[in-house]
């Protein structure tokens, strides 16, 4: 880990989505540079996917997510309602936060 990478800020988000929305919402959040890791929780609290995602693999956006993690993403979605996504974000290089 570099010295730059250690003073960076991260936060954490959570929110509940139906699991009709749920890959989509994936997507979309695999897409935004900010996003670093995250991580599907069953209704039972357990975390049922953790999907990390480095700066490279944003720049592919969406290819990220291959065939095997979109198969379990649906897996979840059919066995549950709602689940809680918990998004890992961190701040952008010039130090502002862009996410509001």
């Amino acid at each position: 880990m570099t010295e730059e990478s250690q003073d960076r800020k991260t936060w954490k988000e959570e929110i509940e989505i139906s699991s009709e929305a749920l890959i989509a919402k994936i997507k979309e959040l695999a897409a935004e540079t900010q996003v670093r890791r995250v991580r599907i929780i069953e209704p039972d609290g357990d975390v049922a996917v953790d999907i990390p995602l480095s700066v490279g693999a944003i720049a592919g956006g969406v290819v990220v997510l291959a065939a095997p993690v979109l198969a379990i993403i649906g897996a979840i979605a059919a066995f549950a309602s709602k689940v809680k996504i918990e998004i890992v974000r961190e701040e952008d290089e010039e130090g502002e936060d862009t996410s509001a």
